[in-house]
């Protein structure tokens, strides 16, 4: 098995996080870490600096997003591989160790974990790649019939797959530096679908079950809801126009808005949510 001592760091990202943060430094359990501060406002900075000396911090002006921030990280890697970990995820005695430990195959160039969530339950941390078919189903809600993006309930053991999701990603130092790491284009959500479509140019990605940690889904999302929708609409429309042009791009725009007019009319309870979606810009 790959040791992680010397062929690890975590790269991180945080924003008003502070507490989570700590955990997340804490359960690394030694693997040296840099972490990127979005221009937090809770005293994550100082946390840092005081608990945790070793940890290199770069502390931002303003919030510079998660694929700028996560590009900060990088640069500052000299091991022969990355971890990109949210602040709000928590990696399990042995999981680095499980997930390093795929990379003595010289044709694997990323390998996520199995995620769960903080009550024990399994949260999808594999997708499909994204297509304006799968788009079409999630919006017009016939995903529960055919079949939506999320496949990690049908997998097991340690298996090539088309994404691993950005909340819990190792790769290979020399290839993300090779493709340009995190396109800045996406400013939060399907990042790191795009990141894991160009690395699969490379090599084969996997996803390693017995790598688990514990992810806290955004807290700033269960606040207002509409606005990661909002976001995760911008980010599907962002990759359908670098990866297959604007006529692409536009009918995703138009697929999403028929979802939230759908879902507006099918979920009353919800429908100031969704009318947000449609008529607010989440940034």
């Amino acid at each position: 098995m790959l040791p992680v001592n010397g062929q690890v760091t975590a790269v991180v990202v945080s924003y008003n996080t502070a507490d989570k943060l700590r955990r997340c430094l804490q359960a690394l359990q030694g693997v040296p870490a840099v972490v990127i501060d979005n221009d937090s406002q809770d005293g994550s900075v100082a946390m840092i600096r005081t608990e945790f000396p070793l940890v290199q911090v770069i502390a931002n002006r303003d919030n510079r997003g998660f694929s700028a921030a996560n590009n900060q990280g990088l640069s500052l890697v000299q091991t022969p591989l990355t971890l990109f970990i949210n602040s709000d995820a928590y990696a399990d005695p042995g999981a680095i160790g499980a997930l390093a430990a795929v990379f003595e195959d010289a044709g694997v160039v990323a390998a996520g974990g199995r995620l769960r969530n903080p009550d024990g339950s399994l949260q999808e941390s594999v997708a499909k790649m994204l297509t304006l078919r799968g788009v079409f189903l999630e919006q017009t809600l016939l995903e529960k019939i055919f079949g939506g993006f999320w496949i990690t309930r049908s997998l097991g053991g340690t298996v090539e797959v088309p994404q691993v999701m950005g909340a819990c990603l190792m790769a290979r130092t020399a290839d993300l530096k090779e493709i340009g790491g995190w396109d800045e284009r996406y400013f939060l959500y399907c990042e790191d679908t795009d990141l894991c479509l160009r690395l699969s140019k490379l090599g084969r990605i996997i996803w390693v079950e017995a790598a688990g940690f514990e992810h806290e889904l955004g807290s700033s999302s269960r606040r207002e809801p509409w606005r990661g929708i909002a976001r995760y609409n911008r980010g599907k429309e962002t990759f359908f126009r670098i990866h297959h042009g604007p006529l692409a791009s536009g009918v995703c725009w138009s697929l999403d808005r028929m979802g939230a007019l759908l879902r507006m009319a099918v979920k009353p309870k919800q429908f100031s949510t969704w009318w947000k979606v449609l008529t607010i810009k989440p940034d």
